[in-house]
C-alpha cells in the first residue's frame, strides 16, 4: 500500500511527469538490500557508486546504461566442481540493481578491485544551461558572458 497519493499534483502542475514517477516508484514495492552499495560524492560534479560483489568476476557482472538508468546485473557461472559447503555466508545469488541518474549524468568508468565494484560518474552541464551574466550597456551593444 502506498502512503502517499500524489493524483492532486498530477491535476496541478505541467511538465513534472517524471518527477512524479520517479517518486511513486520509489515508494512502490520493497527495496533490495543485496548486494550493499555505497554512493558517495567525490567532486562537485563527480560521484561514486561502490557495491560490494564478493565471488564475482569481471565477466559475471554487466553494466548497462540507458536515458536516466544506469543498471548492474551479476549472474554466477555454474560451478564446475561439486564442493561440499559447511557454511556458505558469502552470497552468489544473481542481482539486479538499478539507479534513476539525474539529467546530464554520464557513467565514466568502472573497475573491479577487491571484491568491490566502483562505478565512477560525472555530472556534464551543458554551456547552456550554466548560469551567465548580462551586462549593462550604454545602449550601443550588448555582451553576454558565462559565469565560471
Amino acid at each position: 500500500m502506498r502512503p502517499f497519493d500524489f493524483a492532486p499534483l498530477y491535476r496541478s502542475t505541467v511538465g513534472f511527469d517524471r518527477l512524479f514517477q520517479l517518486l511513486d516508484g520509489g515508494v512502490e514495492g520493497e527495496a533490495s538490500t543485496y548486494p550493499p552499495y555505497n554512493i558517495e560524492r567525490k567532486a562537485d560534479n563527480a560521484y561514486r557508486i561502490t557495491m560490494a560483489v564478493a565471488g564475482f568476476t569481471k565477466d559475471e557482472i554487466d553494466i548497462q546504461v540507458k536515458e536516466q538508468s544506469l543498471t548492474v546485473k551479476g549472474e554466477k557461472k555454474a560451478d564446475d566442481k561439486e564442493r561440499q559447503f559447511l557454511h556458505r555466508g558469502i552470497a552468489t545469488r544473481a542481482f539486479e540493481r538499478r539507479f534513476q541518474l539525474a539529467d546530464h549524468v554520464e557513467v565514466t568508468g568502472a573497475d573491479l578491485q577487491d571484491g568491490l565494484l566502483h562505478v565512477d560518474l560525472v555530472r556534464n552541464v551543458p554551456e547552456r544551461l550554466k548560469p551567465r551574466s548580462v551586462q549593462i550597456g550604454n545602449g550601443a551593444t550588448k555582451q553576454i558572458e558565462a559565469h565560471v
